[in-house]
């Protein structure tokens, strides 16, 4: 063979793999793109409550003594209730004036006539069991005002790691029936994504989880359960 063919036989086997690419590109594969869904239930072990102490006074210092106390009092039959410090947090302080506005003269400006202060404490409560004897007694020490209950989990991975195996297996089948349908045959997945949502707990509501005038039995708590959902994108090639 003449040696100044040489280099053009290399360039031309270069030039294959990139030609067949190109080709490839121009002409992909069929596809298909199904959304498969799986959801998995589980009974919640956690509970975060909030709870909101509100005191009023003619100064802001003496509405902050009398809350300080009232939510040390809550803090307390916390601690004695079992609940541990890392699972007491405070996640809200304000002091706020209350101002009286006149009705029938314009000119005249609103008066301060008191302060009120409020102090909220966030509790995760891992004895579900307890939720109910907690907000009752913290009721009767202080607890006047919002708040609200959502049960979780605190290691939701076992339920998530199910309901992505029902998520593809969702995805696999709904792909199979729409390939058979078209008479064409399913090939592997090429990409896979996923979304993940968890059903959103139901709080309840503080009219009746905070009830002024505390009954002898614990309020009633129905925990339920959680749903968590994993929802996945497939794309799968198809054969002819």
């Amino acid at each position: 063979m003449n040696r100044r063919y040489i280099p053009l036989l290399a360039a031309a086997a270069m030039a294959l793999p990139h030609a067949a690419v190109a080709q490839e590109a121009r002409n992909p594969a069929p596809r298909i793109v199904v959304a498969g869904e799986g959801e998995a239930a589980v009974t919640p072990d956690l509970a975060v409550v909030t709870l909101s102490v509100l005191r009023e006074a003619q100064t802001a210092r003496e509405a902050l003594d009398e809350n300080n106390k009232a939510t040390a009092d809550v803090v307390a039959a916390m601690k004695e209730a079992g609940i541990e410090s890392r699972d007491l947090q405070t996640s809200g302080l304000q002091i706020n004036p209350r101002y009286v506005y006149p009705q029938n003269n314009a000119e005249e400006q609103p008066r301060i006539v008191a302060y009120q202060v409020t102090n909220t404490l966030t509790v995760r409560v891992r004895d579900i069991s307890k939720v109910g004897e907690i907000i009752d007694r913290s009721v009767t020490l202080g607890v006047n005002q919002g708040g609200s209950v959502v049960f979780t989990n605190d290691d939701a991975s076992a339920a998530r790691t199910e309901a992505r195996r029902r998520a593809v297996e969702d995805a696999i089948a709904r792909a199979r029936t729409l390939a058979e349908a078209a008479g064409v045959g399913l090939g592997p997945i090429v990409e896979l994504s996923e979304q993940s949502y968890m059903q959103p707990p139901m709080p309840i509501a503080a009219g009746r989880a905070y009830r002024m005038e505390v009954q002898s039995d614990a309020v009633p708590v129905e925990a339920g359960e959680n749903v968590y959902r994993i929802q996945v994108n497939a794309t799968f090639e198809l054969t002819q």
